[in-house]
């Protein structure tokens, strides 16, 4: 039996069954049409041997678009009625149970997922996209590719270069993991309710060889939040305080790395970061 997905009547009917009224704290904009969820899976590259995590199904609009190629998914959601609930729509709609999991929890407070999924796919509200994003490649290493829907301005800095306006801490911290790029845009209309606000797809690839390990990882994190903390602040003072306070000691540290102390963080490479944090001296807060 083939994979049927849901329409935008079936969507109103579950949520009214539900008693879900979509809010705006949740990001609970749900996808009703059918050729967008199709439009991300094809974006994500899903295939019928991959393991996907998905976070936030809310109804199964996207779930049903993954398993409908052949995938095996682990859902993560957060609201209970609706993760009791995907199952069920799941089944109705010719899934085999073995083919689907669902985890009702916070993503923020997953550790462990099961089958080692190598895909994520996600519609991530603002609030809580990046955080979400960058736990999930912290925490779960098999994690290969993904796309994920955000908010235009998140994709946007999910995916932009050194240098450019909106490139900032979260750029860095997710280009530790590996390449971002923009996949595709989402027309507002596909979402009940319709947001006031544009979506975008972003997509990224692990990078085959780690930069580093975790205290690597923690050391390049503290000194990006201290750059970015006070935008257009040069290095030499920005980066005082995690080099003992002192503006010539982040100089010297600076220089040693090979960056000029006068360059302001939205400047600088996640390569460049990296190439500080990897310097043998003591920092405050790492």
């Amino acid at each position: 039996m083939p994979v049927s997905l849901l329409g935008a009547t079936e969507i109103r009917r579950l949520a009214a069954d539900l008693d879900v009224t979509p809010t705006k704290k949740l990001g609970q904009n749900f996808v009703v049409d059918a050729n967008t969820v199709r439009k991300i899976v094809q974006a994500a590259r899903v295939e019928a041997s991959d393991r996907v995590v998905e976070i936030g199904p809310g109804l199964g609009s996207l779930t049903l678009a993954i398993l409908e190629t052949g995938a095996s998914v682990v859902a993560v959601e957060i609201d209970h009625r609706l993760a009791a609930r995907l199952p069920d729509t799941a089944a109705a709609h010719g899934v085999a149970s073995d083919r689907l999991s669902v985890i009702d929890a916070d993503a923020l407070q997953v550790r462990d997922l099961p089958g080692e999924p190598e895909v994520l796919v996600a519609n991530l509200p603002y609030n809580v996209s990046v955080p979400v994003l960058l736990h999930f490649l912290e925490t779960f290493p098999f994690l290969q590719r993904g796309v994920v829907m955000v908010q235009a301005e998140v994709g946007e800095r999910l995916a932009a270069p050194p240098g450019s306006k909106v490139y900032g801490a979260p750029s860095v911290k997710a280009a530790w993991y590996g390449p971002w790029r923009l996949a595709g845009t989402v027309s507002r209309q596909v979402f009940w309710p319709v947001p006031n606000v544009d979506s975008v797809l972003v997509g990224f690839e692990r990078d085959a060889t780690p930069r580093g390990d975790e205290e690597l990882r923690r050391r390049t994190f503290a000194i990006v939040d201290a750059a970015f903390q006070q935008r257009r602040k040069m290095l030499r003072q920005a980066l005082a305080g995690v080099f003992g306070g002192s503006a010539a000691a982040a100089s010297n540290a600076l220089e040693a790395a090979g960056v000029a102390p006068t360059l302001r963080g939205e400047q600088l490479s996640i390569e460049d970061f990296v190439r500080i944090a990897a310097l043998p001296l003591p920092l405050s807060g790492a």
